[in-house]
């Protein structure tokens, strides 16, 4: 007779004899050793993924067996079921917030040094000083060539080749591209500044203009309708140009002879300085056709500071931050700010000074500097040359 226990048909063939079987073959030492590493305390409970709801909980209508609990809910401190972060979530998401942060600002440090100073990219207005050269001796005259055969600009370069480039090297800040950029827009700057045929003769400054930063176009532009010796707005500071009606080019080889050089002087601005002397022949605007061997010479140096932020190499313009410039020979009681005015071939030298100016006169003084130089006999042709003769 079967046991209620037994199968009605009794135990299949190749099945164990019931429990006395099972119980032999369920020993005490297999189930220590597959479960003794396995320790069902608080926290155990408290770290399942699952948790099952109360029977209170379970009892609502279409109410799950089980809830999933997150990472930042359950265990600790938090009453079970209420869904509050417990102490352990809480500071580990304090952790993962201050490493985020961290590492944002190291981020942010890397891109930009906190210790190095804001670049000033602003525009600064043209100073300037031009100072005219009095002759001690009687003015040379002649033929161009002769002329410059016995100056001092015998050796000198013709036109754009006596301009000539330095060395190139990267800087901290730029490349030797950039560099090169900015020499070659310096010495576009001199070539139409200084040799353009229409710029000296003073009927065109576009030439000049286009080179200009934009930020100086109004200054640059007033110094054209209104020069003034007030320092910021000589024409003459811009440009070389001739009083068309006191003196022409006789001659377009002009020589040339100087240096450029260049400096980074931040993180954002590179200088290029130059230094040039510019030697013209010139004859009288006015009266009959002057003879071939009617020209005298007329030297400018310039010394101009250019320079460089990222857009004006970009843009192929410069800003002119200062000039200083001498002239002559010419008389220093002309104002030497709208053009020059070169002494004629034979003129004798002048002890004039500069124009008077009149401390109580009311408005601005013709002429705030007042500067007037002597131009040195060596600076003139060898021997002194009349008109004709």
């Amino acid at each position: 007779m079967a046991v209620p226990a037994d199968p009605p048909d009794g135990t299949p063939d190749g099945i164990g004899g019931g429990d006395e079987e099972f119980r032999r073959e369920f020993r005490r030492d297999d189930y220590e050793y597959e479960y003794r590493s396995v320790v069902f305390d608080d926290d155990f409970v408290r770290a399942a993924r699952l948790q099952e709801f109360s029977a209170q909980e379970r009892m609502g209508e279409h109410a799950r067996a089980v809830r999933s609990r997150s990472l930042w809910s359950g265990g600790g401190s938090a009453r079970p079921g209420n869904g509050a972060p417990s102490r352990s979530a809480r500071q580990g998401l304090l952790l993962v917030l201050l490493i985020a942060l961290a590492f944002a600002s190291a981020v942010y440090l890397g891109l930009r040094d906190p210790a190095a100073p804001v670049p000033d990219t602003r525009t600064e207005s043209l100073t300037s000083t031009v100072v005219p050269l009095a002759p001690t001796v009687a003015v040379p005259g002649g033929r161009p060539v002769d002329l410059f055969a016995k100056s001092p600009a015998a050796d000198y370069r013709v036109g754009a080749a006596g301009i000539t480039m330095p060395a190139v090297r990267r800087t901290r800040h730029f490349t030797d591209g950039q560099v090169v950029t900015a020499l070659s827009i310096a010495k576009d700057y001199l070539v139409q500044s200084s040799l353009d045929p229409d710029v000296l003769a003073g009927t065109a400054t576009r030439p000049v203009r286009v080179l200009v930063d934009p930020d100086q176009l109004d200054q640059f532009d007033r110094s054209m309708t209104s020069p003034s010796g007030d320092g910021r707005h000589a024409a003459t500071g811009w440009l070389v140009r001739f009083d068309p009606a006191t003196a022409v080019v006789a001659d377009s080889r002009v020589r040339v002879s100087g240096s450029l050089a260049f400096e980074e002087l931040s993180p954002e601005v590179l200088e290029v300085t130059t230094d040039h002397t510019f030697v013209y022949a010139v004859r009288p605007a006015t009266g009959e056709p002057a003879a071939a061997d009617g020209a005298s010479l007329f030297t400018v140096r310039r010394e101009l500071r250019l320079r460089f932020d990222r857009e004006d190499l970009a843009t192929r313009r410069t800003e002119l931050v200062s000039a200083y410039v001498m002239a002559g020979p010419q008389s220093c009681s002309t104002e030497p700010a709208e053009g020059f005015r070169p002494l004629p071939a034979g003129a004798g030298p002048t002890t004039v000074g500069p124009a008077a100016s009149d401390p109580y006169a009311s408005g601005h003084p013709r002429r705030s500097t007042g500067l007037c130089g002597v131009l040195a006999p060596a600076a003139t042709a060898t021997a002194p040359v009349s008109p004709g003769g």
